[in-house]
């Protein structure tokens, strides 16, 4: 299926080019649900020209409006998702949370998945995807799943570890690689997995780190990462390739819709 989608990628590129001389497209519009520098950054070393709108403090039907006239969706890092979204007791001690945001985020994610608008998931935003999917998370990974494996540091820029990406992925597709370090800065981590999602890349001690569609068919875009890659270096095949595969499903995005 992934090399469907890239061959549909390839065709609607031709498509546009062949086009080119009749369409002077518009600067895709890309709407994240916390738009911090980093994301911003990352987004424009690819395309200084796509349009950014921040959705976080935006009440909810503003944001809904917004969102509709974008052309890709990004769900990014912050805080806890609310244990009681997956069905169990909410831990201040263990979570912080912020339910404003799960609510809005689950409206503007139910809208883009309704609208087959491409969806690109960060850290939180992996996990908020697999929760609206109907999976579960570890409230805590130290108390939950303990292992060697270091996933969150007091100086995030020093936390790394590997990932181990699965082959016939779109993320294999995306990343051209078997496996690679990345940045890390969580305490909870997908526990149950989603209707619908598979697996993409995974840890050494077995935790998701990136999912996706099982049959993207007649579904929007999906790419999601427990990782951070918006803090990577450039070039690094666990970061660019990701954004632009993502931006070149907004820019099709937005000539059929």
């Amino acid at each position: 299926m992934t090399r469907k989608f890239f061959l549909f990628l390839i065709l609607s590129s031709l498509l546009i080019s062949c086009h080119s001389g009749k369409l002077k497209h518009r600067p895709i519009r890309i709407a994240l649900s916390s738009a911090s520098e980093n994301y911003v950054k990352w987004i424009h070393r690819i395309d200084s020209s796509v349009v950014i709108f921040d959705l976080k403090s935006l009440p909810f039907d503003s944001a809904i409006i917004v969102l509709s006239k974008c052309d890709g969706v990004i769900f990014t890092g912050g805080e806890d998702i609310s244990p009681n979204l997956y069905h169990k007791t909410d831990d201040s001690s263990r979570c912080e949370t912020n339910p404003h945001r799960d609510s809005l985020e689950i409206v503007l994610l139910r809208k883009a998945f309704k609208s087959k608008m491409p969806v690109l998931g960060i850290c939180r935003g992996e996990q908020l995807i697999n929760v609206f999917q109907g999976g579960t998370l570890f409230m805590d990974i130290p108390a939950e799943h303990p292992s060697d494996v270091v996933h969150k540091c007091e100086d995030y820029t020093k936390c790394y570890h590997t990932v181990t990406i699965s082959p016939g992925t779109l993320l294999k597709e995306v990343s051209k690689v078997d496996t690679g370090w990345v940045t890390s800065n969580h305490h909870q981590a997908i526990e149950n997995l989603g209707h619908e999602l598979k697996i993409s890349a995974y840890t050494k001690d077995n935790l998701p780190e990136a999912i996706e569609w099982t049959d993207p068919k007649e579904k929007s875009f999906l790419l999601a990462v427990q990782w951070h890659p918006e803090r990577m270096k450039p070039g690094d095949r666990l970061s660019d390739p990701l954004i632009k595969t993502f931006m070149q499903a907004s820019i099709i995005y937005s000539v059929f819709n």
